[in-house]
């Protein structure tokens, strides 16, 4: 059931094949460039072959290093390369307008790079030289960390087994000078922990970024920790918990975040909180400083959750809304209102919209909104949402903070599974609500 509101692409499902579950697009590029995504990190690519791949394959021919064999892209150089040295060179040495690329295979986790700086006409690229095979980043602390950087992308890359971050990317703490329109798109996290705050993604003092066409399974802390980031979207994603894993949250907006966006996901079992709006940050690190609030202007719509202990929490927000979005029989809780910084100043949770939802639930919940002390519930609102108890339809009807309008109660919508993480509305009355596909 992954929606395809607004979508500038073509929709088509989620592949689940091989254990995969990746949102399938295609995206027409150009006459000469047609990709589609079909799960696990696979890329097919139909395009005229680029002359760099001719030069490549003319100097192996010639026993010569891959990292020797340069060629010039779109925008600039292009390098290629086989091991961890070759890449931590080629990081040094980027320039804008480089474009590096990773032979398959495994490397060693632990790959630090500061002050990486493209140019909006000239942007860095570091990507998986093959999209069907991406390279393996094992072990280590951090797969990746970098600090102090703007317009660069990673993709087609894999993190594995990493004991505090897979990716780490901030703004080496200095707050003024944020690291800023940044990609990551296609980039797998698996495996980070498992117990305690560890990320899958950590991005700290962030502005303009998309991540996009990204998978963590299996973390401690949070699948995506964005503190005092700002202007960012996370679309078309998928997060699986796993067993043995602590999963705090999944995505998570704090530390004076705003302006972000998360579409087009899928949450599978993703933990305590599968997306938090806010949350606890220490002082010393919001961003920007001395702002009364974790996060403002959060928005979240058009994703799939199912399971997990609660699908949303808003935590010490400044207006968030969580809209269209499809939940499907939680643990717990529907959501939480909570309020975890206490400073002097900082203003309760408030101001959340919870509108146009589907929720199918089953009786055994704890309660359906789980409402924290130092929160004001009541400027919350409830609006069009579609509430079903699949056990005890009669039961449906929830107990809000705030009076609800528009909703309906106790009506089937005959959800049907159709795969793993796929879900079809079968009524038609309830198809407007929920994720849009």
């Amino acid at each position: 059931m992954i929606p395809n509101s607004n979508a500038q692409k073509p929709f088509i499902g989620i592949s689940a094949r091989s254990g995969s579950s990746y949102p399938v697009y295609r995206e027409k590029q150009s006459s000469t460039h047609e990709k589609t995504w079909l799960g696990a990190g696979v890329w097919l690519q139909a395009r005229g072959m680029p002359m760099f791949f001719l030069v490549l394959t003319t100097a192996l021919k010639a026993g010569l290093s891959v990292s020797q064999v340069q060629g010039t892209g779109a925008q600039g150089r292009v390098v290629t390369v086989g091991s961890s040295s070759e890449l931590q060179r080629a990081l040094r040495e980027a320039r804008p307008g480089t474009t590096i690329r990773i032979l398959p295979g495994e490397y060693t986790g632990g790959i630090f790079v500061s002050n990486l700086h493209g140019k909006p006409d000239g942007p860095i690229v570091i990507e998986g030289a093959d999209p069907r095979n991406p390279p393996v980043f094992t072990g280590g602390q951090t797969g990746w960390q970098i600090s102090e950087g703007s317009h660069f992308t990673l993709r087609y890359l894999r993190f594995r087994g990493q004991k505090a971050n897979g990716v780490n990317i901030d703004d080496g703490g200095t707050f003024e000078t944020p690291t800023h329109h940044v990609v990551l798109e296609y980039i797998t996290v698996e495996d980070v922990g498992p117990q305690g705050n560890f990320d899958g993604i950590k991005l700290s003092g962030i502005t303009d970024f998309q991540v996009r066409h990204c998978r963590v399974e299996g973390w401690g802390g949070q699948a995506i920790d964005m503190v005092g980031c700002h202007r960012g979207t996370i679309e078309d994603c998928f997060f699986r918990g796993k067993e043995g894993f602590s999963q705090n949250t999944g995505p998570q907006a704090k530390g004076g975040s705003s302006d972000i966006t998360i579409r087009r996901c899928v949450f599978l079992n993703a933990g305590q909180r599968a997306v938090q709006l806010g949350g606890s940050t220490g002082l010393a690190y919001f961003r920007p400083k001395g702002v009364p609030y974790e996060a403002r202007n959060i928005l979240v719509e058009d994703c799939l959750f199912v399971g997990g202990d609660a699908a949303v929490s808003f935590v010490g927000v400044d207006g968030a809304t969580f809209r269209h979005n499809t939940i499907i029989r939680p643990n717990l809780w529907v959501m939480r209102i909570l309020q975890e910084t206490r400073e002097p100043g900082f203003v309760p949770c408030r101001g959340g919209v919870f509108e146009n939802n589907l929720i199918v639930f089953r009786s055994s919940l704890r309660e359906v909104v789980n409402v924290g002390p130092a929160t004001a519930p009541e400027t919350f609102r409830f609006a069009d949402n579609w509430w079903y108890c699949e056990d005890r339809p009669q039961a449906s009807r929830p107990r809000l903070p705030a009076a609800e309008t528009g909703g309906v109660y106790g009506q089937d919508p005959r959800l049907r599974q159709t795969a793993e993480d796929r879900w079809e509305v079968v009524n038609p009355a309830a198809r407007k609500y929920g994720a849009r596909f």
